[in-house]
């Protein structure tokens, strides 16, 4: 194996009687002030008149922004704080003819074939928060607050959509491709959490990532627009951000937008300015300044400390929000090199190991990161829906519990604890430069386990 941590004696770390975080909100509703939701959202929120999208964001660079010849993508993903995310492989495969695939609340046909994907994804549901694919195709949503509400009855979660431009797609523009043909057939809306007292139904936003080019599709029922990006940096949260630089988009876009009274067709058509609510004060992108305030070039690690800023907002701490799960992508424009993706599989980056995987055509499953599997009797699948909430907690999710609870808690052990774990994560990140900076070819067999072994040792590490 290419990658071997070792695992250090953190003595006093280990110490006996901890008490053992709860990720629960102490109050089913409320944000902090640092949640970065915009004044009106928060009074409607507080109204209970519209769901409020959780404030996460998705961001890339490119050269020359970016490390010379790298993309870089991350994601941290805002959920409600007691979700547990897992991180799952599925092998490429062909399908039968006229063959379905069950996704988190409808059927639809299967592909003939689909690509290698890793996700991570909030456990009781299909689709995913964010992902790849065996190509270096990267892709993650946003939750969206819009002018026109989504629909609450099931369809395709923006979620769901992730995985099939993952499945479906081979290089940016294809998954986009995919995505919007499924939006138009099957519509999206059902419940973005896993609550049976609520639905929240969001719009979605996506940000599509390969070697060469991104893309910003944002969507409004079946009807989307979106951006091309090919250089720079670009960040996406939960508000539109598409403005005049249009670069494709539904034919009956604007025509929707005259119907129902927020375009004269006179003006110039602002995405954007059309389509938030009309009472909607944007935020800045937290995001997008921690990126543009970027002096060096934006590497791993420094997408890796943005996600983790909490001062900036980037990473969510509210009583009902939590970070839930993160990636970091690098995306080699060299095809020679492969992409490497770094998955957390637990909450708050702040407080958690970002470990690399590659795809090869051997990948070792990872069952500690996967939540436990309740088949049809799963209270998700079950109509009504979500009547239980059963423990979906998986084996690294238990055993970081008591990392978090150690960090928040002793600040001499928290603090020493928090180092080590950032010495293996640092150990991670120079093997895989290395492994990038290499000239010869990549050896399968020494990265089909990475994953594995590095969840493997942060757990033996925890406990």
């Amino acid at each position: 194996m290419l990658l071997l941590f070792p695992v250090p004696d953190v003595g006093a770390a280990a110490g006996r009687g901890v008490c053992l975080c709860d990720p629960r909100p102490r109050h089913r509703s409320g944000l902090s002030r640092g949640s970065g939701l915009a004044g009106a959202q928060r009074a409607w929120h507080l109204l209970g008149r519209m769901p409020v999208a959780p404030p996460s964001c998705c961001l890339v660079a490119f050269p020359p922004r970016a490390k010379d010849g790298l993309v870089v993508f991350g994601k941290n993903s805002a959920r409600p704080r007691d979700e547990v995310q897992e991180v799952v492989y599925f092998s490429a495969a062909n399908h039968e003819p006229e063959s379905k695939v069950e996704c988190t609340y409808i059927s639809i046909d299967q592909a003939p074939r689909t690509h290698a994907i890793v996700i991570s994804r909030p456990a009781w549901l299909w689709g995913a928060e964010m992902g790849a694919n065996e190509h270096g195709v990267c892709i993650a949503n946003e939750a969206m607050n819009t002018r026109e509400p989504a629909p609450e009855t099931e369809a395709l979660l923006g979620m769901d959509l992730v995985r099939l431009g993952l499945e479906r797609g081979s290089t940016a523009k294809e998954a986009l491709d995919v995505i919007v043909a499924l939006l138009e057939e099957h519509g999206q809306g059902g419940n973005y959490y896993e609550d049976a007292d609520a639905c929240h139904s969001f719009q979605s936003a996506y940000l599509i990532v390969d070697r060469e080019e991104a893309w910003v599709l944002e969507t409004i029922g079946k009807y989307w627009a979106a951006e091309k990006i090919t250089e720079g940096v670009r960040c996406i949260c939960n508000q539109l951000s598409l403005t005049t630089k249009i670069d494709a988009e539904h034919p009956e876009l604007r025509s929707y937008a005259q119907s129902q009274g927020w375009w004269t067709g006179e003006d110039e058509f602002n995405f954007s300015e059309v389509f938030s609510p009309a009472d909607d004060h944007l935020d800045c992108c937290a995001g997008k300044d921690s990126l543009e305030k970027q002096e060096e070039s934006i590497t791993v690690q420094t997408m890796i400390d943005i996600l983790r800023d909490k001062a900036s907002g980037v990473c969510i701490d509210s009583e009902s929000f939590l970070t839930t799960a993160s990636v970091v992508s690098v995306l080699p424009q060299n095809t020679s090199s492969p992409c490497i993706h770094y998955f957390t599989g637990t909450p708050d980056p702040s407080r958690s190991i970002f470990k690399p995987f590659i795809f090869v055509d051997d990948v070792k499953l990872v069952p500690k990161a996967q939540s436990p599997c309740f088949g049809d009797d799963d209270p998700a699948k079950k109509e009504p829906r979500f009547q239980e909430k059963p423990d979906r907690r998986h084996e690294l999710y238990k055993a970081h519990e008591w990392a978090r609870a150690v960090i928040a808690g002793d600040q001499e052990q928290g603090r020493k604890l928090r180092k080590t774990m950032l010495q293996l994560e640092r150990q991670g990140l120079e093997a895989m430069e290395e492994i990038l900076t290499s000239a010869g070819p990549l050896d399968p067999a020494e990265v089909g386990d990475l994953f594995y072994d590095c969840v493997d040792t942060e757990i033996k590490f925890f406990k």
